[in-house]
């Protein structure tokens, strides 16, 4: 039995410094991966977003290779959000259940799609966290904004919130490829069926809904925000208008009466 295990370390890892540095033997490549086979059977898989798979790697192993690219990552994470996947090989079997692929053979294309699913799940965990927390964020506002009549925050940090939904969306849509089938997989029926069966045993596209649906509710309540404030300050804006208007007038009635 195999394992492989996906960990975030950081929030993104360059790929092209990996690549120039790292003196393993590379197997594919492009702008935002790098497959690696470390040893016989013993692979590494490197992505932009800051997420690193290994298979049949032990704890030591994991740790160094970890250390070898930290050089190439910015803002390193401690390594707690992980998920993991035993992998089995039976002759003439390819079959995928929950926490367990059986494969027919150590086929690096194979290893490859099982790696990056389990990459691809850790990295919706994290998404998942970052947006479950904006949305208990906004929904004390709208919960003060119920009570009250009146937000409890200011223009500053509405743009902040605003900002920091527009980059995770962002990110999701760069670095995400949860409806992209990789191109080993457009002419090879078993590595699709595999590919198809890992989305599906790890819920990846139910999960990458999830995420947007959660953005779309922030985003609605943001923009809530943002016109309630654009129409505060419209009427202060007009308030401070009629006063000078007022404080015009009556200065000219000052000046006609005595002078």
């Amino acid at each position: 039995m195999y394992t492989a295990v996906a960990f975030q370390v950081a929030s993104t890892i360059n790929i092209k410094l990996s690549k120039q540095q790292l003196a393993h033997q590379l197997l594919f490549q492009d702008s935002d991966e790098l497959f690696y086979q470390v040893a016989p059977e013993k692979f590494m898989y490197l992505f932009h977003y800051g997420i690193v798979s290994f298979f049949n790697m032990n704890p030591d192993e994991t740790a160094q290779l970890i250390k070898e690219i930290e050089p190439y990552c910015v803002e390193m994470i401690p390594a707690d959000m992980s998920e993991a996947i035993s992998v089995h090989i039976v002759e003439n079997t390819l079959k995928v259940d929950f926490e367990k692929v059986v494969l027919p053979e150590v086929n690096p294309e194979m290893i490859r799609l099982v790696m990056l699913n389990v990459s691809q799940s850790v990295a919706l965990d994290a998404y998942s966290n970052i947006t479950e927390s904006l949305l208990i964020e906004t929904n004390k506002h709208t919960k003060y904004l119920e009570l009250k009549g009146k937000l409890d925050i200011s223009g500053n940090q509405l743009k902040r919130v605003i900002g920091k939904i527009l980059n995770i969306k962002n990110k999701i849509s760069e670095n995400l490829y949860i409806f992209d089938s990789p191109e080993s997989t457009w002419e090879d029926e078993q590595l699709n069926r595999l590919n198809q069966a890992l989305k599906q045993t790890f819920d990846l596209k139910d999960r990458y809904h999830l995420i947007h649906d959660r953005i779309d509710i922030i985003k609605e309540n943001l923009e809530l925000f943002k016109s309630i404030m654009d129409h505060k300050e419209s009427s202060r804006l007009e308030w401070i208008i009629i006063i000078l208007i007022v404080i015009e007038v009556v200065d000219m009635f000052i000046a006609k009466l005595f002078f």
